[in-house]
């Protein structure tokens, strides 16, 4: 789903709210969790999942069009956890852990 579409279901849903306005509301709760995780972070929405940010050492990597051998730094990156319900909906009510 595109961030577009998402207003656009937002919207159908609320009728109420104008488009620009839940434009901005998505907007800022991306924002935010981009801004938390920018800060080392970790943000958690219950029933969905938890965003943190979790680093990678340096290492020696391979350039796939030549297989020259490359440095690649140290970096970090985001990470999703999807949570229990997430789970459970996406596998058809039953959450694969729990087994």
């Amino acid at each position: 789903m595109l961030r577009s579409e998402l207003i656009v279901k937002l919207a159908e849903e609320n009728p109420d709210l104008r488009p620009e306005d839940l434009e901005k509301v998505v907007s800022v709760i991306l924002d935010e969790i981009a801004d938390a995780l920018s800060r080392g972070d970790r943000v958690e929405l219950r029933g969905f999942g938890a965003f943190s940010v979790r680093q990678r050492k340096a290492r020696t990597g391979r350039n796939p069009r030549t297989g020259e051998t490359v440095q690649v730094e140290a970096k970090s990156v985001p990470f999703f956890r999807p949570g229990k319900e997430l789970r459970a909906r996406v596998n058809g009510g039953e959450d694969p852990e729990s087994r």
